[in-house]
């Protein structure tokens, strides 16, 4: 295992370089650089002074030649300064991070209170009404795209019930309803894996050897059943997590929360690149680290995963 987790480690790295190399000569494509877009809205800036402006924030070198340079510099702990507010990247980066970490884990808070309980609740009941109701309910949410139901949302509990402030709330209270938002179409998803997991755990054979040994059902469901369900939530919560610590960028817009989602997003339009860089080794950092977590966990609840890796399969 310990082979497995080095292994993990050193294919971090050339997954960092190449997605963040990638990024860093995607950003040039634009006709407009960082320097166009500060001095828009100035109106008529001539080009002289457009050029002393690249030379001073280095835009005037060579591609490859800016791209190792801020690489030494991160590697150093220097993420570079932002080209346009001039405050460390590092700094700018963890004043947004709180924001998106508390909605990261309120939705996903309210997606297990939500999923796991209807999930359990369709498959036991199945084929009968509070099934059909509830799979409608999931089809309807999964159907829904994110911004419909942030916007609905708003328009129901903040403009016509008053409940909530529109736009810019603090505290919990302003970050229920983007967690909510959040929330619907991830349970939808949960509701129909959980309860097809349960389905199938329910027809196996080990089931039906149990309840005629006389075990009652509510045992068998708990002790087995139930335990079978921890690597499916595993597996799910871990694909969310990843993309919500990387910021929700259209929710964190809609609700104007400023999170490391409306950070990135102002960035791009703005073509300030240490920012976006910034982004994009996080969120890779997030995805790779939470894969790893996850394998790590289905390792100790799964038998075959644990014989596998003995196997040399990983």
């Amino acid at each position: 295992m310990n082979v497995y987790i080095k292994h993990r480690f050193l294919l971090l790295l050339p997954v960092l370089l190449g997605i963040t190399f990638f990024t860093f000569a995607l950003m040039q494509l634009p006709a407009d650089d960082t320097v166009d877009m500060m001095y828009k809205a100035s109106g008529a800036v001539s080009e002289t002074v457009k050029a002393a402006a690249r030379a001073e924030l280095g835009l005037d070198r060579p591609l490859l030649v800016r791209y190792l340079d801020w690489l030494l510099a991160v590697c150093s702990g220097d993420m570079g300064r932002s080209y346009i507010s001039g405050t460390p990247v590092t700094a700018l980066f963890v004043a947004k991070l709180q924001p998106t970490l508390y909605l990261t884990a309120l939705a996903l808070l309210l997606t297990a209170c939500i999923s796991v309980p209807l999930g359990i609740a369709a498959a036991l009941r199945h084929n009968r009404y509070c099934d059909h109701l509830i799979r409608c309910c999931a089809f309807l949410g999964n159907s829904l795209p994110g911004f419909f139901i942030a916007l609905l949302l708003l328009y129901c509990f903040a403009l016509k019930l008053n409940f909530f402030t529109v736009l810019g709330g603090s505290g919990f209270g302003g970050l229920l309803l983007p967690a909510l938002a959040l929330a619907i179409p991830m349970s939808a998803k949960y509701i129909r894996h959980i309860r097809s997991n349960i389905l199938e755990e329910i027809n196996r054979d080990y089931v039906a050897g149990a309840l005629v040994r006389g075990i009652p059902k509510a045992t068998v469901f708990r002790r087995f059943i139930l335990r079978s369900l921890g690597s499916t939530l595993i597996t799910l919560f871990s694909l969310s997590v990843g993309s919500l610590l990387g910021g929700t960028a259209i929710i964190e817009m809609i609700f104007m929360i400023d999170g490391i989602g409306k950070m990135a997003m102002d960035a791009i339009l703005m073509r300030d690149y240490p920012v976006v860089q910034a982004y994009v080794v996080w969120t890779a950092f997030i995805f790779t680290c939470v894969n790893l977590v996850t394998d790590l966990l289905l390792h100790q609840l799964e038998p075959q995963a644990r014989q596998f890796t003995k196997g040399g399969g990983w």
